[in-house]
């Protein structure tokens, strides 16, 4: 399994990286872990085919992470000739809110004919689905969104890699994390705490707690930014656009 970080700041851009999009390639089959605005412009700078991305799972429902789907289909419409399905899986309400943002910035693309079927599913609280030999499993967590938002498991090909989405600390994130490969654990501030998201000092906290063998922290703001050379944990490692992991 190969994760590619395309990007990995918060929702303002911080430090001049792209907004949250993880791309995997595993046994035969490429996906997204959230698909943030700038999605289409990181996989440009590195070489990333995105006909060949089958699957887009969503964590919730803001645009820094949801909001690339919108370019995504008038890409696929217009420029690389889409013909692959493409099946997009989020929290309840995803198909709708993509229509409404979708027709809000291009009046009429949903509407377009288009030579791919673009198929919406959706997210059960622990519940396990499974597409193209990738079974995910959403943990609830807390960062208000419209619709409830996750933590994502996902299992494939023997290995485990688990997001947190954007969250403040909730313990439904040890089960989606337990003894995974990789935690990808998004981490906005250092030392001082901000409603609905994580900081530093509090994930440090609860590292003996996390079985994970490795966490990659990720939509860091300015703040710890600026702090993430003073962190030295071996299991911790800091994401930053173009980062790949072999696990």
């Amino acid at each position: 399994m190969k994760l590619t970080v395309v990007g990995c700041s918060d929702a303002f851009g911080a430090g001049g990286r792209l907004q949250t999009c993880f791309h995997v390639a595993a046994w035969g089959t490429e996906f997204l872990i959230d698909c943030g605005a700038t999605s289409l412009l990181g996989f440009s700078r590195l070489g990333l085919d995105p006909n060949r991305v089958s699957a887009i799972f969503v964590t919730h429902l803001h645009g820094d992470h949801f909001g690339g789907l919108i370019w995504w289909l008038i890409h696929a419409n217009h420029v690389s000739g889409r013909s692959a399905p493409l099946t997009v899986v989020g929290p309840a309400g995803i198909e709708a809110r993509f229509t409404a943002a979708a027709e809000a910035l291009y009046p009429g693309s949903t509407t377009t004919p288009r030579r791919f079927d673009l198929i919406f599913r959706e997210f059960a609280e622990r519940t396990p689905i499974d597409i193209g030999g990738v079974r995910v499993t959403p943990f609830e967590v807390v960062h208000p969104s419209g619709a409830p938002p996750y933590a994502l498991r996902f299992e494939v090909e023997g290995k485990t890699v688990a997001f947190s989405g954007d969250t403040e600390w909730v313990d439904s994130l040890l089960p989606a994390a337990a003894d995974a490969d990789l935690f990808i654990a998004e981490c906005y501030g250092f030392d001082k705490p901000s409603r609905n998201h994580m900081d530093w000092r509090t994930i440090e906290k609860n590292l003996p707690r996390l079985t994970a063998r490795q966490i990659m922290i990720t939509h860091m703001g300015d703040e710890m930014l600026a702090n993430v050379a003073t962190i030295t944990d071996r299991r911790v490692i800091a994401a930053w656009d173009g980062l790949t992991l072999n696990i």
